[in-house]
């Protein structure tokens, strides 16, 4: 009896562990994790009876997600370009000497008046007239050079003034070297050579149209002795000043300096003007090769030339010298009809010629 319930007994288990679901078979493999620092397991061990019949799941490799994908980058810029220095940091820059004397200094020494440096067939005279004026008419037959009347907006006084070309009324609109060529001659122009200071005289960037009272009381001014008296344009005119004295390499003085830096600071963000037409210096010559000498032609004997009869002399009748010319002022010159009146030119004297640009009582 005892082996046959034996036997019913082993024979009811082993349909009962035949007959759980597999998850449930499953649930009781439990994984098995090592510290990663001492190795120990840290998870719980697994039964050691497992039946070796019994299926094991294979253990699929965890799966990262994926990686977000990175943002575009911006294409750099490319290199930053480098800001003009304002009028003022230029103005800073410029080298500070004391002022040397007026020795020598002769308006002739700069060239002729009124060049025409850029060879466009105009003089600088009336190129700077035809820019600075609207409603420009110009004379027949001079291909668009010759300015006969126009109207300025004058910088200098904030005023308008309508220009025509003749002796009694060219000297309302007169054209100021905006940096005074005796104030370049004591601040660097000693040094320079003919064609610099003619190219100074004529440089576009150093010319203005402007009324033609304050710019006989300008006269060699700089910034420390006089300014225009329209205030509102104070800081183009300080900033012209600076770039030509940039552009030449002229000196300040100290009071010329600091007055620049006093109208500038009101307008820090003030360029420098551009355009200067100063005449670059003309490239080194080409090596000359010399040829070889080709032979030597015979030579003639030429004929023993004709007696040289002198042409009889004739006394020239004598001229006679007109008596000296003076003038009082520009009023008695204009009132002869001599005006504008150039050195050379019969009653000229220097106090015509107030701005030093070689026309005087224009």
């Amino acid at each position: 009896m005892r082996l046959v319930a034996a036997s019913l007994l082993l024979v009811s288990v082993g349909f009962t562990a035949a007959c759980q679901p597999a998850d449930v078979a499953d649930a009781q493999v439990t994984s098995t994790t090592r510290s990663p620092t001492d190795g120990t397991p840290s998870g719980t061990t697994a039964p050691s009876a497992i039946p070796s019949d019994t299926p094991t799941t294979p253990v699929q490799p965890a799966v990262a997600p994926a990686e977000p994908a990175a943002s575009p980058v911006a294409a750099e810029a490319g290199p930053a370009q480098t800001a003009a220095p304002t009028a003022l940091a230029a103005a800073r820059l410029l080298t500070v000497k004391g002022r040397a004397p007026m020795t020598g200094y002769d308006r002739a020494l700069f060239g002729q008046a009124w060049k025409d440096t850029d060879r466009n067939g105009c003089d600088q005279r009336n190129d700077v007239l035809g820019r600075d004026l609207t409603g420009v008419a110009y004379k027949t037959g001079t291909h668009d050079c010759v300015v006969l009347t126009g109207v300025l907006a004058d910088p200098y006084s904030g005023t308008t003034i309508a220009f025509t070309r003749g002796q009694a009324t060219s000297a309302a609109v007169q054209i100021d070297h905006v940096v005074a060529l005796a104030d370049a001659w004591q601040k660097g122009a000693q040094q320079w050579d003919a064609a610099t200071r003619a190219s100074f005289a004529n440089d576009l960037l150093n010319l203005l149209a402007v009324d033609g009272p304050l710019n006989d009381q300008k006269g060699a001014g700089d910034t420390a002795t006089w300014l225009p008296p329209n205030k509102a344009y104070r800081c183009a005119y300080v900033a012209r000043q600076v770039g030509v004295k940039t552009t030449y390499g002229l000196w300040v003085t100290p009071a010329e300096q600091d007055a620049m830096a006093r109208v500038l600071s009101t307008c820090p963000e003030q360029l420098m003007p551009t355009g200067s037409s100063m005449v670059a210096a003309a490239p080194a010559p080409a090596p000359v090769v010399a040829a070889a000498a080709p032979a030597p032609a015979p030579v003639v004997a030429a004929p023993a030339p004709a007696p040289v009869v002198p042409a009889p002399v004739v006394q020239a009748p004598a001229v006679e010298v007109p008596a000296t010319v003076t003038y009082a002022n520009c009023d008695a010159v204009r009132a002869a009809g001599a005006a504008p009146i150039r050195p050379g030119d019969p009653g000229f004297a220097k106090k015509f010629d107030r701005d030093g640009d070689g026309i005087g009582c224009e």
